[in-house]
């Protein structure tokens, strides 16, 4: 075939005229698109937004109220994206066919993905958490900060941000410490044998009665727990509010420590001992 006889340069301005005609017809469809695109990102970032302050202003829990904006969002950009491709010609209810076909494929190669989103709507609905407390789940301890669509975000205490997909999070135990508004405090205190029960008891005692975090309405709890190797090991236990536990923990054991000093020597905290026995053999 003599491609010279095809390729003539009439055919060849023909070709061209053609598509210049068909690009400069298609890209104001493409930059509507990209318009209506932009556009359609930000209103849902409004409508999330203006959400978000309605929900905060009656009070809605924090776990519902993130987890709600986040699927919203999700929801109005992918009506955005189709909306789009509409704009440029495609037929849409072919493509939402193809979408519906693709997302049943996506779904089966993304089983997991799809099961954190499960898992997210059982924390929304049995809430074993919410927004703000503090808990230990998957081997991670932190501040619950947010509850998305596929994961759980927590802080620790060092500051540092956990993801955690949602399946995991509840996929095993939930230690929440912050679900009730009291906890109780346990103290390990051990004294030298040669003191005195009673005094270890008083002193003990006198520390509760005067911390004003500890619960009066609550028992205060003080026996020997053990009679160690080398020590009287007395539990000492005193209830607290949630908020008030971690400075009560802190507190008390430094109280504890300057009491048995202000005692002259009365209570001692004993280092490890051991009898060594010597035989003089012959």
């Amino acid at each position: 075939m003599d491609l010279s006889k095809i390729l003539t340069p009439e055919s060849l301005q023909a070709l061209s005229s053609q598509v210049m005609t068909w690009v400069l017809s298609y890209i104001p469809k493409v930059a509507w698109a990209l318009i209506a695109l932009w556009i359609g990102f930000k209103v849902a970032n409004i409508i999330g937004n203006t959400i978000h302050k309605v929900l905060n202003k009656r009070k809605v829990d924090k776990t519902v109220e993130s987890f709600l904006i986040s699927l919203l969002k999700n929801i109005l950009k992918a009506l955005v994206i189709v909306a789009a491709i509409g704009m440029l010609g495609v037929e849409t209810s072919s493509f939402v066919a193809m979408f519906a076909a693709v997302g049943l494929a996506v779904g089966m190669a993304l089983s997991g993905t799809l099961s954190h989103f499960a898992s997210g709507i059982m924390i929304l609905l049995f809430k074993p958490f919410k927004v703000w407390d503090f808990i230990e789940t998957s081997g991670h301890i932190g501040t619950v900060r947010d509850v998305q669509i596929f994961n759980t975000i927590l802080k620790t205490v060092d500051a540092k941000t956990i993801i955690i997909p949602n399946s995991d999070a509840i996929g095993g135990s939930i230690i929440n410490y912050s679900m009730e508004d009291k906890k109780r405090v346990d103290i390990d205190v051990g004294i030298s044998y040669g003191d005195s029960i009673d005094l270890a008891r008083e002193v003990l005692q006198k520390i509760a009665d005067e911390d004003e975090r500890v619960l009066e309405e609550e028992w205060v709890t003080i026996g020997v727990k053990e009679l160690g190797d080398n020590a009287v090991i007395f539990t000492f236990r005193t209830w607290v509010k949630t908020e008030d536990y971690w400075g009560a923990v802190f507190g008390l054991t430094e109280k504890v420590k300057k009491e048995f000093d202000a005692t002259n020597g009365k209570l001692n905290f004993p280092f490890p001992q051991r009898d060594v026995h010597l035989y003089n053999e012959k």
